[in-house]
């Protein structure tokens, strides 16, 4: 059974960085898209990020677009994600997402699997 877990979050000034982990246990084999999403209070969930299986494609939410940095390591059965020059608007729980299949734009892409979250919180 696929488990993804992640870490990384934690509390940062606006402008400053943050870099998410999930790895993922229990699968045979990595060859899926990835995605995170996060959920801030009272919003509905949101895709923020998605990679495919081969890493040759990513795909990112307009707001994110050049602040944040989806990557993974497959011999590490791990997805990163790098989140610079953070905003408060950034804050809420971000979620790793695994896909059955290899569409990794969304909404084509969706979370088959997903993990526990992590809370990032950025203050001014």
């Amino acid at each position: 059974q696929v488990q993804l877990v992640e870490s990384g979050g934690g509390s940062v000034q606006v402008g400053g960085s943050l870099r998410l982990s999930c790895v993922e246990t229990g699968g045979t084999s990595m060859s899926r898209a990835m995605g995170w999403y996060r959920q801030a209070p009272g919003k509905e969930r949101e895709a923020v990020a998605t990679i495919s299986w081969s890493a040759g494609n990513t795909w990112y939410a307009d707001s994110v677009k050049g602040r944040f940095t989806i990557s993974r390591d497959d011999a590490k059965n791990t997805v990163y994600l790098q989140l610079n020059s953070l905003e408060a608007e950034d804050s809420g729980d971000y979620y790793c997402a695994a896909s059955k299949g290899l569409n990794y734009v969304p909404p084509l892409f969706r979370g088959d699997y997903w993990g526990q979250g992590t809370q990032v919180t950025v203050s001014s």
